[in-house]
């Protein structure tokens, strides 16, 4: 049993699909568009592919149903064209049975069906029906995609925001750390933030990636951090230490590793934290180890170290001068002090260190600034 015309054009929606008829021939054009019901479809006609296309520029169709033997321009010409403005568009075209290949060709053109001549109003009903929904899923498709683009845009912002929580997190963290050791050693208060900056400067100088400079600059700034294991009497003694008790001071590297290793985020400071009492020669503590073995960022602030020690006033000594600093520094090379990190220190111009010691801010470095941000202020 045949369905019915209006079984066939069953409307998925109660929306109107307008149709698009194009043939030379107006009794051709005027018995395709008595095939479609006009409670479903809206039916207009075009004598040439040229009318056609001026129809399109003015207004919005569903399907475009055209022949492929015009005067002029053909309809593979008007599928080519067409395409151009109408990129969603339902084509078809209709040909005579000696055009089937020309009618697989015209699909491989663009066109979403053929119907072949004489044409049959169920056949046509059933195409047009068949690329509506072909179009309806298409658009369904780009709309999904667009709406992924924004799912996944609006999931980057919140994750962006995350990340910016998680990294303020890590900031009041290093600032509540840095503010127990200097509570606790009031002596070299400042010692901190100043070795994180004279770090960062000759990292720099020695082309350290910018992904490395936050470790650097987490662990120079809680290199100290296992002091607060050590006793009063031994961490605030006004005179020189005993054998014993340089013992014990010496385990403030281990006490510090030991303090943050398990802590995601400073994982890779530890390792400042554990070797910065290191030597080229390999007679630091606590491992003994020598040149290469100590890590880079060991190596770097065992100079910027010992720099701001000596330019420091100490209870046990008066600062020095920043130039004499940097004679000391000179003369460890390859003893205490890994050459070419003495080398990138040296060529540091000596105007640097002062500014940086004097202001934190002003230097573009600062224990409350992350790495990233020290680069924006400077």
């Amino acid at each position: 049993m045949k369905a019915s015309l209006s079984e066939i054009a069953a409307p998925n929606s109660a929306r109107i699909a307008r149709v698009l008829v194009v043939d030379d021939e107006p009794s051709a054009r005027k018995l395709l568009c008595l095939m479609f019901p006009s409670h479903r479809f809206q039916c207009d006609s075009a004598g040439s592919a040229e009318e056609a296309l001026a129809a399109l520029r003015h207004a919005q169709f569903d399907v475009v149903i055209s022949d492929l033997r015009m005067p002029g321009m053909g309809g593979i010409g008007l599928i080519q064209e067409a395409r151009r403005t109408c990129p969603h568009i339902a084509f078809l075209v209709t040909t005579g049975v000696d055009d089937v290949k020309v009618g697989v060709q015209a699909m491989r053109a663009g066109a979403d069906d053929y119907l072949v001549k004489p044409l049959i109003d169920e056949a046509v009903l059933t195409s047009v029906e068949r690329a509506l929904h072909k179009q309806q899923l298409e658009l369904e498709v780009e709309n999904y995609r667009h709406h992924l683009e924004d799912m996944v845009a609006e999931r980057t912002s919140q994750l962006e925001e995350a990340v910016q929580n998680l990294e303020r997190s890590y900031q009041s963290t290093l600032e509540a750390l840095g503010a127990a050791i200097d509570l606790r050693d009031k002596t070299t208060a400042g010692h901190s933030w100043r070795v994180c900056a004279y770090s960062l400067e000759v990292a720099r100088r020695m082309g350290v990636p910018d992904a490395n400079l936050e470790t650097l600059r987490r662990g120079a700034y809680l290199h100290d951090i296992g002091k607060l294991g050590i006793p009063d009497n031994i961490l605030l003694k006004p005179g020189a230490l005993t054998p014993d008790e340089r013992k014990v001071i010496q385990r403030h590297v281990r006490i510090g590793f030991d303090l943050i290793k398990n802590i995601p985020f400073l994982s890779g400071a530890a390792e400042v934290v554990l070797t910065h009492h290191e030597r080229f020669d390999g007679h630091g503590y606590p491992a003994g180890l020598k040149a290469e073995e100590i890590p880079l960022a060991g190596r770097i602030f065992a100079v910027v170290d010992t720099f701001d020690a000596i330019t420091s006033d100490r209870p046990y000594q008066c600062a020095a001068s920043f130039d004499s600093a940097r004679e000391v520094i000179r003369r460890g090379a390859g003893t205490q002090f890994d050459p070419d990190v003495v080398s990138a220190f040296l060529d540091i111009p000596p105007e640097t260190w002062p500014v940086a010691a004097a202001d934190p801010l002003r230097a573009g470095i600062h224990p409350a600034c992350s790495a990233e941000t020290v680069d924006s202020q400077k």
